[in-house]
């Protein structure tokens, strides 16, 4: 297995015009594995502590996008750094202007669903972040950030909107034939 080591330091971190760093995040997500063996349509979504502990409260992966990647690439990249996961990265959720408390800035944040397809024993920062595997209700109610229970809330929306055209979709089929 390749050494795998966080990416650090500022150098390649990228701005907005008006100055405000520019972060990426994924919602990593599965769907819940049923009793029988089979997966479900009910989402869980895998949330991690702060670097300072769950005390902090608890978050979704994200960290800065570099000017050597694809916004897509760093939410892929911050998911393994943070979280041990790899997956297909999805449709954006959206972009968020927040306040990073700890620096007293302006960010720009963009976040994206991540379906997991793997995860990891060994990942870049295991020893100082813990992950849990949550429903969205606990994930809601854990995370500390506004702006990612926002997206976490445009995510549930979109598969259930997807889930929805699916039903019709079958009924649609059933009726024809």
């Amino acid at each position: 297995m390749a050494c795998m080591v966080a990416r650090s330091g500022r150098e390649l971190q990228r701005y907005d015009n008006m100055g405000r760093r520019q972060v990426v995040g994924c919602i990593p997500y599965r769907f819940k594995n049923c009793s029988d063996g089979f997966n479900g349509d009910e989402l869980e979504v895998l949330v991690i502590t702060s670097q300072k502990g769950q005390a902090q409260g608890m978050m979704f992966p994200k960290g800065g996008w570099e000017l050597d990647e694809s916004v897509e690439e760093a939410a892929s990249r911050e998911s393994l750094e943070e979280a041990g996961v790899l997956g297909n990265v999805e449709d954006e959720l959206g972009k968020w202007n927040f306040l990073s408390k700890r620096h007293g800035t302006f960010y720009e944040g963009f976040m994206f669903p991540l379906f997991v397809t793997k995860q990891l024993d060994l990942w870049p920062e295991k020893s100082v972040r813990q992950r849990i595997w949550m429903t969205v209700d606990e994930a809601r109610e854990a995370c500390r950030h506004w702006w990612m229970k926002e997206a976490l809330d445009i995510l549930v929306e979109r598969h259930s909107s997807l889930q929805q055209l699916q039903k019709e979709e079958l009924a649609l089929s059933c009726s024809l034939s």
